[in-house]
């Protein structure tokens, strides 16, 4: 089964969103960094960004319109630089294909907002097999109370 058909199909350009901000409203409500990467399908630096390191409980949200995307306890270290995750909350993200860069990956954006989150591999951690590589800088984090 191809990622493709796990993740129930592609995006289109036409796909509406619950949050919908102008460009301007966007670029006003983001740092330049995060404009970048969730509404410009940018890439942060390798191990740039903090969340990369985060290991407490809690949850991991979007920050465009602050979305819950992955629990912490799917976080694990992949060794790339960018926090990564073997699974999302159910219904929090969405998938399309990205054929930049002369190779075919399927992007992840938020469910809520259509921000750029990053990419999802096939070469995961059981029990899913996958590995969401996501942009630390287009998230925030909320720890767990207690």
């Amino acid at each position: 089964m191809g990622l493709m058909s796990m993740f129930g199909g592609e995006t289109t350009q036409t796909e509406t969103f619950e949050v919908t901000l102008t460009d301007a409203e966007w670029r006003a409500k983001l740092s330049p960094e995060q404009y970048r990467v969730l509404r410009g399908h940018g890439t942060e630096r390798a191990g740039s960004c903090a969340l990369n390191y985060e290991k407490r409980a809690g949850t991991f949200t979007c920050a465009g319109c602050g979305n819950p995307l992955f629990k912490a306890g799917t976080k694990f270290e992949s060794g790339t630089g960018w926090p990564s995750f073997d699974q999302p909350l159910e219904g929090a993200v969405g998938t399309s294909q990205d054929g930049s860069f002369m190779m075919t990956r399927t992007e992840v954006h938020c469910a809520r907002c259509g921000g750029h989150l990053g990419h999802v591999f096939p070469d995961g951690p059981p029990p899913t097999g996958l590995r969401y590589c996501m942009n630390g800088v287009a998230m925030d984090f909320v720890p767990a109370e207690g």
